[in-house]
């Protein structure tokens, strides 16, 4: 799952681990960030610079990133979660998904969608910047795009229910009836990428938007 801050990924996330069937075989991975855990902030591990530096030089992670002054990670054990059948649910980035999706060709990206002036008020809500950082938050998310053959978008401008059983009935969809070929490990969060390009959450819910 990509999409710009504010946009509301931490409780799409809280949302499908608490409404995702228990038969589902899918896991979330958590992040390890050089950030203090805060109470508003995702469930995250939170590490120093030279714990960072040291898991990253003994190649424990499988993806790093910067952004915001900080470090970002995401553990090797999702390897071994998707060698046994496990569909893993990843908060990324959007500037590292071309990065991501070589490592992992059959990634599927799910991108959160809000409108500017929601953006906006979610984010002056958090109350973490001032207006000039969070004007500065806005050009980028306006200035990164996210490119990908897969990629779905599932519009997060309504209430969270609606945006959030949308993606509870993704990952559900593709844990169940997960795309492989011989050799292939399980992709990371998706659907079918031949037959779903865009949809939005009410559109979702029921029947994808098909080519």
């Amino acid at each position: 799952m990509v999409g710009p801050s504010g946009s509301g990924k931490d409780t799409l996330l809280r949302y499908a681990r608490d409404h995702l069937d228990e038969s589902v075989p899918a896991a979330f991975a958590h992040r390890y960030i050089t950030r203090p855990i805060a109470a508003d902030s995702e469930n995250h591990i939170a590490l120093s610079e030279a714990e960072f530096q040291a898991r990253l030089h003994r190649q424990c992670l499988a993806m790093n990133w910067q952004g915001h002054g900080h470090r970002y990670g995401v553990g090797r054990e999702i390897d071994l979660w998707m060698t046994v059948g496990m569909t893993v649910v990843v908060c990324g980035s959007r500037e590292y998904l071309a990065e991501a999706a070589q490592r992992y060709p059959k990634l599927v990206p799910v991108l959160i969608s809000v409108e500017a002036d929601i953006l906006k008020q979610r984010i002056t809500a958090r109350g973490r910047e001032d207006e000039a950082e969070i004007e500065q938050r806005l050009q980028r998310t306006l200035a990164v795009t996210c490119q990908h053959p897969a990629l779905i978008t599932l519009d997060n401008n309504g209430p969270i229910e609606t945006a959030g059983n949308a993606l509870v009935e993704i990952i559900t969809r593709f844990a169940m009836n997960p795309i492989r070929t011989p050799g292939d490990s399980p992709v990371l969060l998706g659907a079918n990428p031949r037959r779903i390009r865009r949809l939005s959450a009410p559109s979702y819910i029921g029947r994808p938007e098909r080519e």
